[in-house]
């Protein structure tokens, strides 16, 4: 499990930093997205994924690496705008959006360690493309979710599918580290 630690500080680390040099570039300029089109955004990152998977070639210069760092930022970006509603505006600091990144991805990298310790660490077993294919149904239960006014009967809420959502990109990033990015 320390190994794991390790890893999951380092890798939410750069994607940090890649958050951290948008801000620079564009500010919270995120915050006027609603929760449905963090979704969408999340949608086609994973979808993007998918299809690189499947087709095996990006004739855009960029890999999966780059979108999984995407839905990590991204499910941070949705916490926070469940967390704060969407604004008209960019109505934080940059400042403000760092510390607020930084809370949301500490809960979600302890929940993260919570089902790791219940789980045994099963997701290195797992294979890349099922971290995407498990994305990919927290973003339509997500979308169904919100289809529904954001109610649930017994399932989990919005915030707990953008956690998982986060965790499994996190893990796909450590895999590719781990394997060596083929596409």
């Amino acid at each position: 499990m320390a190994d794991t630690n390790r890893q999951f500080e380092s890798t939410i680390a750069q994607c940090r930093e890649l958050f951290e040099k948008k801000l620079k570039d564009y500010g919270p300029s995120w915050r006027i997205l609603r929760p449905e089109s963090v979704t969408d955004q999340l949608f086609i990152k994973a979808n993007r994924i998918r299809s690189l998977e499947i087709k095996g070639i990006s004739k855009v210069n960029e890999g999966i690496r780059p979108e999984f760092t995407a839905i990590v930022n991204y499910g941070v970006v949705g916490l926070i705008q469940l967390a704060l509603g969407f604004s008209d505006t960019t109505d934080i600091t940059n400042e403000e959006a760092l510390s607020l990144y930084d809370k949301y991805i500490t809960e979600t990298k302890e929940l993260m360690y919570a089902k790791n310790h219940d789980y045994g660490e099963a997701w290195r077993s797992m294979r890349i493309s099922s971290y995407t294919d498990l994305i990919l149904t927290k973003i339509y239960r997500t979308k169904q979710i919100e289809s529904n006014a954001g109610k649930t009967l017994v399932s989990e809420g919005i915030d707990a599918n953008y956690m998982d959502m986060i965790n499994y990109a996190l893990f796909g990033l450590i895999k590719l580290e781990e394997e060596g990015e083929s596409v």
